[in-house]
């Protein structure tokens, strides 16, 4: 992932992933919708249905440019395991 310029999928675990802090890829979601909207309103995915012009369309629109128009990410800052380890020190 680290190592593409974007990321073309259907699985709503890989637009959290790929729009992780760590990764930063623009993601084409091929769904009619998506339970992760939090990612398409900041511009980090785009939702581009079932339908393969569109689909080529949006493809070739973003290997154009595959920037990201956000910077920040509606998951977090990628530092959840940080968290959870002081906290499991701190009680255990």
């Amino acid at each position: 992932m680290k190592n593409c310029s974007f990321i073309v999928t259907d699985s709503g675990g890989i637009q959290e992933e790929a729009t992780s802090p760590i990764i930063r890829k623009k993601v084409l979601v091929v769904r009619k919708t998506t339970d992760r909207p939090e990612a398409v309103d900041s511009k980090l995915a785009e939702i581009v249905g079932l339908k393969e012009k569109n689909i080529s369309n949006s493809i070739i629109k973003t290997m154009k440019n595959p920037k990201l128009n956000s910077k920040k990410t509606p998951y977090g800052k990628g530092n959840a395991s940080e968290k959870i380890l002081k906290i499991l020190k701190k009680n255990f």
